[in-house]
């Protein structure tokens, strides 16, 4: 195992206090007392979080001749549910500790209570985790509704709808990013488990036979995709699910898992459905949901291989390993070495000083970059500060303009992993900056 400060048992708070700090990550009503388990995202969060899921559509979809899009409804009817096995099956076992009376998920206490220490619950009972509500003007009138618990049904729904507008055919597969609610009987450890979450999911279309061999395919793609984004490959693994602890819609199940301060836990799911979800909604809907092939004159209901990750848990996957304590000039500096792709600010334009001519310099700058990277815009403190400023969340290059550029016509590119710097023309800035991104 390398010597990586993920290990650190403190990296947890470390992370989490930086994200307050500098506004990646904010509790949601803060100013009430905030409301469990519930996150903003602020500036500089709401950047990274827009990132993670651009590299991922990057890869799933635009790289893709193969996978469309969708964006379905939040609110769904029960009919959708009760097809999917989600208002039969979709429970935690709920117990309730006798002596302080704090309710958990049984299958996650070992049996002690984690409040108080007791060994005495009530009885598990199951409990539902999706979140039900009425969609109509009066309430008790309207129709019951329930908001989704996962993404993935929406495109069992729409597989129809896609095939017949998107000239596609199996293999061929249907992606999503949204927001999905869990009412999580222990929410915690940050965003890591929370009842408001964001999902980059794929349902992929398949021929039966081609299954297995496109559900290898899928775990091999998604484990590297996080390789490729910075996770050492030290804090990342594959479980396969036993089948006795396989979901009852699935043929085979493989986690992607990350090596978080509290042990291994997942980070994505990569699972073989069968043909269980369009079969269901094809009996519970009366419209069949099957495929014919005419090249070999058949008819059949694909298999579904789904590759489904948490934007909100991947991101703070993506912290975790980046955040990073070194010394500079002997001072500790804390640096989050995020790539470049996830980084909130991709570069920052620091003028060395407040004085209009520095300042209308570095505006020019700004204009040749802004276009093609994220940037950021500091004059306040000396440089140093404002370095480590930008060390801190994880901003891959700062731009220092100086009184030198009045006569050269060149500025300072400082470059946050090394901290090494480089004396640049400006009219070279743009090509420079792309070529240490790997770009053209």
């Amino acid at each position: 195992m390398s010597d990586a400060p993920i290990q650190d048992p403190e990296l947890l708070d470390k992370v989490t206090n930086l994200a307050k700090r500098r506004g990646f990550i904010f509790q949601s009503a803060e100013i009430y007392g905030g409301f469990r388990s519930t996150y903003d995202y602020g500036p500089l969060g709401v950047n990274m979080l827009r990132n993670v899921k651009n590299a991922w559509w990057q890869v799933m979809v635009q790289q893709r001749m193969d996978v469309v899009g969708i964006d379905a409804a939040i609110l769904g009817p029960p009919a959708v549910w009760a097809a999917s096995g989600h208002l039969a099956t979709f429970t935690d076992p709920l117990v309730d500790c006798r002596k302080c009376k704090e309710r958990w998920r049984e299958d996650k206490i070992n049996g002690v209570c984690p409040n108080c220490g007791s060994t005495e619950f009530t009885e598990a009972r199951a409990f539902n985790l999706m979140f039900k509500t009425q969609a109509g003007p009066v309430e008790g009138e309207g129709a019951t509704a329930y908001l989704r618990p996962e993404t993935a049904q929406g495109m069992f729904t729409n597989f129809a709808n896609v095939l017949a507008t998107s000239r596609k055919k199996p293999p061929f597969g249907i992606a999503q990013v949204g927001k999905s609610f869990r009412n999580e009987i222990t929410p915690g450890n940050f965003v890591f488990r929370t009842r408001e979450f964001e999902q980059m999911e794929l349902e992929f279309f398949v021929p039966p036979a081609e299954a297995d061999t496109w559900y290898r395919y899928w775990i091999d793609l998604r484990y590297n995709w996080y390789l490729n984004l910075g996770i050492a490959k030290d804090f990342l693994r594959l479980h396969e699910h036993a089948k006795e602890d396989l979901s009852h819609y699935s043929r085979g199940t493989t986690d992607v898992e990350f090596l978080y301060p509290w042990g291994w836990d997942e980070l994505e799911g990569i699972a073989n459905r069968g043909d269980y979800d369009l079969t269901q909604h094809a009996q519970a809907s009366g419209v069949s949901l099957d495929y014919f092939d005419q090249a070999e004159n058949e008819r059949y209901t694909p298999y579904v291989i789904e590759p489904a990750a948490g934007a909100t848990r991947a991101m703070m996957a993506f912290l975790l390993s980046a955040y990073h304590e070194d010394e500079v000039e002997g001072e500790t500096r804390v640096v989050l070495r995020l790539d470049w792709r996830l980084a909130p600010y991709q570069v920052a334009v620091l003028p060395l000083s407040k004085k209009p001519e520095l300042e209308g310099v570095s505006q020019k700058v700004l204009e040749v970059l802004a276009p093609y990277f994220t940037c950021d815009y500091d004059v306040t403190q000396s440089i140093g500060k404002r370095y480590r400023r930008q060390d801190e969340i994880g901003t891959p290059f700062c731009i220092t303009v100086d009184f030198d550029t009045l006569e050269d016509g060149a500025v300072t590119v400082r470059d946050r992993d090394t901290t090494e710097q480089t004396r640049v023309k400006i009219e070279d800035l743009l090509g420079d900056i792309r070529a240490r991104t790997g770009q053209q």
